[in-house]
């Protein structure tokens, strides 16, 4: 089974949580993201046609050690 292209990764103490994305054989930090907002603008920016589609999509984004949409500290 494949990995998901785009990761988010754990919410950091601060908030916010960092994106990345599969591409070209590496990965690479697209920002920190602190709204799903900020990550469709990622998201745009990288590329991706209908960002707001693949959010929920198993197959396009990894939510990593929390919660799908949460952005804030644990």
């Amino acid at each position: 089974m494949s990995r998901a292209p785009i990761v988010v990764h754990r919410p950091s103490r601060t908030g916010g949580r960092r994106v990345s994305v599969h591409r070209h054989g590496r990965d690479e930090i697209l920002g920190t993201a602190y709204s799903d907002l900020d990550l469709v603008v990622f998201l745009e920016a990288a590329g991706v046609a209908d960002p707001e589609a693949v959010l929920d999509d198993p197959q396009w984004v990894e939510w990593r050690d929390g919660r799908a949409h949460q952005f804030s500290a644990a």
